[in-house]
């Protein structure tokens, strides 16, 4: 039997992600956790109205997105949990410009630059529709098709309704693979 527990958003975990952006002349980084994908080529990054890195993201039209792996945690963690509005956040974290100027952390394994295009505002929330421009990876962390390997890139993701974060788990099957041999209630 299931119990009703209310107006929950339990469509999680998702992975953890540092959002890099220049704001009024300095890099800013913002840990974001609501992050989806909408198309092949558009991410949606769902941001409180209260992050000081949401103007630089007005005002440049641009960010990056940067996995958060294990090694970096700890500063993922910080950079969610003061404002850079108060604090300079632009050296906790390594980084270079990409070649769509956004501000690309050297040590997470995958970032993808991107350029917004859209933003859906709620009451409390900005949500950045991003088409992605450039994307990078460790080349340790391919697969032999060149694809991203999520068992090596092993990304930190974040569960919303207990606030924790999980590692990834191990690979269950390939998709559009298991259902073919599916043969239901005939």
């Amino acid at each position: 039997m299931k119990k009703n527990i209310g107006q929950t958003l339990a469509l999680y975990p998702t992975p953890a992600v540092v959002v890099g952006a220049e704001v009024n002349g300095k890099v800013n980084w913002v840990l974001v956790a609501h992050i989806g994908i909408i198309g092949h080529d558009r991410l949606m990054l769902s941001m409180h109205k209260a992050h000081y890195t949401n103007q630089g993201v007005k005002a440049t039209g641009r960010l990056s997105v940067n996995m958060v792996s294990e090694s970096m945690l700890e500063r993922a963690d910080y950079v969610g949990c003061v404002s850079g509005a108060r604090v300079d956040k632009s050296g906790v974290f390594a980084y270079r410009l990409g070649e769509g100027g956004t501000p690309v952390i050297e040590e997470s394994p995958l970032t993808m630059e991107c350029e917004v295009v859209d933003n859906y505002e709620t009451e409390t929330f900005d949500n950045f529709i991003c088409k992605v421009t450039h994307t990078y990876v460790e080349e340790e962390a391919l697969n032999e098709k060149g694809k991203p390997d999520y068992g090596k890139l092993k990304p930190v993701l974040f569960e919303m309704p207990n606030y924790t974060y999980l590692r990834t788990g191990d690979e269950i099957a390939k998709c559009a693979t298991i259902g073919r041999e599916w043969k239901g209630a005939d």
